[in-house]
């Protein structure tokens, strides 16, 4: 319900719009612009004197000075319960397939439509009594949603401790019906619902406990496993030249990485991804559970097409979800794609505001609203014991690649892994593209440390002798630099490129990665004993043709043994005698 305290439109700048109150307004407060028969949704972002700028989540045209503003008196919310699971929503949480179906595929402006449907029922089981003693976040009862079960967990806004006063029987129930009611400490008594509202811009911490992140986040890409990995509640980022396979990574990840639920924040990136991404997942398969990857994926969506100022709440309103459902003890992963869109809408914002620029026209407060974005990850013991954990990923499209500018440098500063795409790798076909040379990971590695150190010295040694080689040519390198060259290509290809469109090979568990690695450990600490380049380069060939089937073979198969034997009697007739 919309407050009485209403102001006038003085100044419209793109989707910044002024309005001169007579009352008080809060900070980040939710306000509606009415143009006619609209109501615009927007936020005041500054405050000053009786002037509340706010930035307009909508198409500002045909916005007049002299329109009226209603101010709410809340805070930009989403609404959090059953039934968030296999939705996707805009950056306001509006749900964007109810929304086309009603008004088409030309989404009308000012239209917001309620993120869960109250009248569908759910099966409520209660576990707490009348007379229990409770906190924010402590579970009430939970209702069976896709393959988990929803806990309904106090508001996370209680303070104290508060008295179960009563508790609804096991029964269905909808959103609007009340399943309990508690007493707080100073006596006033709150019905509890399925759902609840949460602030997107105020982390939710009713937990016992936070924790560092070091248990390995599995994703079963062998190159970020192995050489660069992301811990559970850890977070990364991943910058790269446009076309060099950011969103097909990250894609890949959110079906075969180890978590409960994937939520993807396509913020502001270009509308034939997004609509490629909204086909593509109801359609695959869950590994995992062999039922549709949408029931344990949420997605926002926010393309380039739409109001910039959207991207912001996108972002936001995505991190809220994965916090809600961290609380009921799940593994969530965030993947945000791209937080560069996102910064060139706070950009442009802050240059509405006349703000003093930063760097590249930036604001200044860039790196602390990205460091408040990523630090929103990580590992919670809650009030059960029970363990929930956020990691976020994050995508950086750096113009023309360049990794010294802003948006790249400041969230390298707060993430704990960086996977550097390389347009070389790229236009060379070695996916994923991520630059061994340039990357790194401040995580333990499923890896034996002294085979990793070993790996990453070959692929140095590799790199350097392809660099000399093409100043000198092949015929001014010794044999032995040149074996080593050809150790390094065997790694790269056999190892840290995948086959995407493999059934087998597009996603390599943990036990099959430490096999293999301590398998190809082995190759590169042998000593060969090889005529001339030529033989060399022969024997390299044939193992990399042999690795192709190995990678394509199911582990522990029968197929996979006799490559295997067939590989390590190859190593063997080549390898020097003592």
């Amino acid at each position: 319900m919309r407050s009485k305290r209403k102001g006038k439109v003085i100044k419209i700048s793109g989707n910044m719009v002024t309005a001169r109150v007579d009352s008080a307004v809060i900070q980040n407060e939710v306000a509606y612009i009415q143009s006619g028969a609209e109501f615009l949704k927007a936020e005041v972002i500054r405050v000053r004197n009786n002037e509340a700028e706010t930035q307009v989540y909508e198409n500002t045209g045909g916005l007049r000075v002299g329109d009226t503003v209603e101010f709410t008196g809340e805070l930009l919310s989403v609404e959090l319960g059953p039934g968030l699971l296999g939705q996707i929503f805009d950056g306001l949480q509006n749900p964007l397939p109810p929304l086309a179906e009603e008004y088409g595929f030309f989404l009308k402006r000012g239209v917001y439509l309620s993120s869960l449907v109250d009248s569908v029922e759910w099966e409520f089981t209660p576990l707490v009594k009348k007379g229990d003693r409770v906190k924010a976040g402590v579970r009430l009862g939970f209702v069976p949603e896709k393959i988990f079960r929803h806990f309904i967990m106090a508001p996370f806004s209680l303070t104290g401790s508060a008295e179960v006063v009563s508790i609804a029987n096991m029964g269905r129930y909808n959103l609007k019906q009340p399943i309990a009611c508690l007493r707080d400490p100073s006596g006033k008594e709150e019905n509890v619902y399925l759902k609840q509202r949460w602030p997107v811009k105020i982390p939710i911490r009713a937990y016992a406990e936070r924790l560092k992140p070091v248990e390995p986040l599995v994703t079963k890409m062998r190159l970020i496993d192995s050489l660069f990995p992301v811990a559970r509640g850890g977070t990364y980022c991943i910058p790269g030249p446009f076309g060099a396979g950011k969103t097909v990574l990250q894609q890949l990840i959110s079906r075969h990485a180890e978590a409960d639920v994937v939520i993807i924040a396509a913020c502001g990136e270009r509308a034939g991804e997004v609509v490629e991404t909204l086909k593509t997942f109801p359609e695959l398969v869950d590994p995992r559970t062999r039922k549709p990857l949408s029931d344990r994926t949420v997605i926002i969506c926010n393309t380039s097409s739409m109001p910039v100022a959207a991207r912001e709440s996108s972002v936001y309103t995505a991190v809220t979800i994965a916090e809600y459902y961290r609380q009921m003890g799940l593994n969530i992963l965030l993947l945000a794609d791209s937080t560069s869109r996102w910064a060139q809408a706070m950009r442009e914002m802050s240059g509405r505001l006349e703000e003093i620029p930063g760097e590249e026209a930036f604001p200044a407060y860039l790196e602390s609203r990205i460091a408040s974005f990523y630090e929103r990850a990580g590992v919670v013991r809650l009030y059960d014991g029970s363990i929930g954990s956020v990691t976020i990923g994050g995508t950086v499209s750096p113009a023309g690649g360049n990794f010294e500018e802003p948006v790249t440098q400041a969230t390298l500063k707060v993430v704990g892994a960086f996977h550097g795409l390389s347009r070389e790798r790229s236009d060379a076909r070695r996916y994923p593209a991520i630059d061994p040379l340039i990357s790194w990971s401040k995580y333990l590695s499923i890896i034996d440390r002294r085979h990793l150190e070993k790996g990453r010295e070959i692929l140095r040694k590799s790199h350097e002798v392809s660099q000399m080689m093409k100043v000198i040519g092949e015929e001014g390198t010794s044999l032995p630099d040149y074996v080593e060259y050809l150790k390094g290509e065997f790694f790269d290809f056999v190892y840290l490129q995948q086959n995407a469109f493999d059934a087998v090979d597009e996603a390599c568990p943990a036990e099959r990665q430490k096999y293999i690695f301590s398998f190809i450990y082995d190759i590169l600490e042998a000593e060969f004993d090889f005529e001339n380049k030529e033989k060399a380069l022969h024997f390299f060939q044939q193992l990399r043709q042999l690795f192709k089937g190995w990678n394509s073979a199911s582990f522990r198969s029968a197929e996979f043994e006799k490559i295997e034997q067939e590989i390590s009697l190859l190593v063997e007739q080549k390898r020097k005698k003592d």
